[in-house]
């Protein structure tokens, strides 16, 4: 098995050798890419049941269908998104052709996290190859069948020059981190950000970082509660909570509250039938260190268990739980709960949340399901996340024309469709210039005056734009 720096040696070599460059190799590279996910969507389904028990169709969805979308939308723009931006010009840069030429990083690291184990790692290299980049990327081991999964598809389909897979633990992880990257590319949580940042900044390496936090979900004024009973339950509860953007916590009015549990508990049963852990639709937790950690959550919570609340410690089973009488300094309002843990607060007044809301770390996503037009434009124009959607969850992130990414605590940056090509691009400012306006030119030559300084003031000013030729 090659080391570390000799993965990174061939691939610096192929990135130099420009190979990477041409319209039409990225787009093979892609294409390719979108034949592995579709050649082997069974053994991506089989390999996501084995790390988290998805079901097919959460699998499908999740990971497969929006990878392919995502690749689509590349190849189909990668030809636009590669032209030179032509910018406006003032009177002294007239006859000049002034542009912003994307151009590819170099070799560019990737780490995935567990949870999307498939999703959240080729999706970013989608946007590194449509860039031109070269790409090391690292699956999390904590999915292990999709791991060795990745790393066995990833050198059938891509040039081996080009791309590779990196596998292991923390210690290998960190030990690929000491090596300069033109880019890292890492999502997963805030601890693991801070060790990957210090380990970027040895090399004065940019980072980007898909990280999470802790996402709201407001309900106030009209609303259709059962309607918003089946969304909320749908983006909690699918692949068992664990997702960076699942709505972490309610807050509402104890009115809107005690509507808000019965048809929670009847979506529930209407999903996940009234055994939910013989449901074959509800993902089980990762690994017993996950289990641990959300069943110390619910041991020290003062909340009240009002739905669920059994687990399985074998099964890495717990069923969709929700709690109400929480409070903000509570045990489950300390960090992300990444689980099918809910809690609700009661906040009698919208603008009450949106402080409480504020005082915490910007979230990835926020929510507010509400059928009054000015109760979402207030929580919109009043608050700060990553991305925001209203009277659903999740779906916002699977449009390839929307950017994805954090603000603040949840991440720095963002991908999906073109946002992953400029987040993979440099974008160099090109002026190419000719002999022509000597004359004029001279206007900035020594001896100064004020005459040459007024005249050049002038001609570079902006209501110089304006054409005279």
């Amino acid at each position: 098995m090659d080391s570390h720096s000799q993965v990174l040696e061939r691939l610096r070599t192929g990135f130099r050798s420009g190979i990477t460059l041409p319209l039409e190799f990225r787009r093979t590279q892609l294409t390719k890419l979108l034949a592995l996910v579709k050649d082997n969507e069974e053994q991506i389904v089989k390999a996501l049941h084995q790390d988290l028990a998805k079901p097919k169709f959460e699998s499908i969805l999740s990971e497969v269908e929006i990878v392919t979308n995502d690749l689509h939308h590349a190849i189909s723009n990668v030809a636009t998104w590669i032209q030179p931006e032509y910018v406006p010009k003032n009177l002294a840069t007239k006859l000049d052709d002034c542009f912003v030429r994307r151009e590819p990083l170099g070799v560019v690291l990737i780490i995935g996290p567990w949870n999307y184990p498939l999703q959240l790692l080729i999706l970013p290299l989608v946007g590194a190859i449509a860039a031109g980049n070269c790409a090391v990327i690292k699956p999390s081991e904590v999915s292990s069948a999709t791991d060795c999964l990745v790393a066995e598809l990833i050198p059938k389909y891509l040039s081996q020059d080009c791309y590779a897979v990196v596998r292991g633990g923390a210690e290998e992880t960190k030990a690929l981190l000491q090596n300069r990257f033109d880019h890292i590319f890492y999502t997963g949580s805030q601890a693991v950000a801070r060790s990957v940042v210090q380990a970027a900044s040895v090399h004065l390496t940019p980072v980007t970082l898909e990280l999470g936090g802790k996402c709201p979900c407001l309900i106030y004024g009209r609303i259709n509660i059962q309607a918003a009973a089946h969304r909320l339950v749908w983006a909690k509860y699918f692949n068992a909570g664990q997702s960076c953007v699942a709505p972490d916590y309610v807050l509402c009015t104890k009115a809107t509250r005690d509507a808000l549990v019965p048809a929670l508990t009847n979506v529930l049963e209407e999903f996940y039938g009234k055994e939910p852990q013989k449901s074959p639709d509800l993902s089980r937790i990762v690994s017993a260190r996950h289990f641990t950690r959300l069943m110390k959550l619910l041991e020290k919570t003062k909340g009240k268990v009002v739905i669920g609340g059994q687990s399985d410690e074998d099964d890495k089973y717990i069923a969709p739980t929700v709690l109400v009488d929480v409070e903000e300094d509570d045990v489950l309002m300390g960090e992300e709960i990444f689980g099918p843990i809910l809690p609700i607060l009661t906040v009698e007044e919208l603008e009450k949340s949106i402080e409480l809301v504020n005082r915490k770390e910007k979230p990835l996503a926020l929510y507010v399901f509400s059928d009054e037009s000015s109760v979402v434009k207030t929580t919109m124009e009043n608050t700060s996340s990553g991305g925001f959607c209203s009277n659903d969850g999740i779906v916002h992130m699977t449009l390839p024309g929307l950017p994805f990414g954090g603000v603040g605590a949840s991440g720095w940056g963002s991908y999906h469709g073109r946002w992953g090509f400029e987040t993979f691009s440099h974008r160099r400012a090109c002026m190419l210039r000719g002999w022509a306006l000597e004359r004029l030119n001279g206007l900035r030559y020594p001896p100064y005056s004020d005459d040459k300084l007024k005249w050049l003031r002038w001609t570079t000013s902006a209501h110089s734009t304006c054409s005279l030729m």
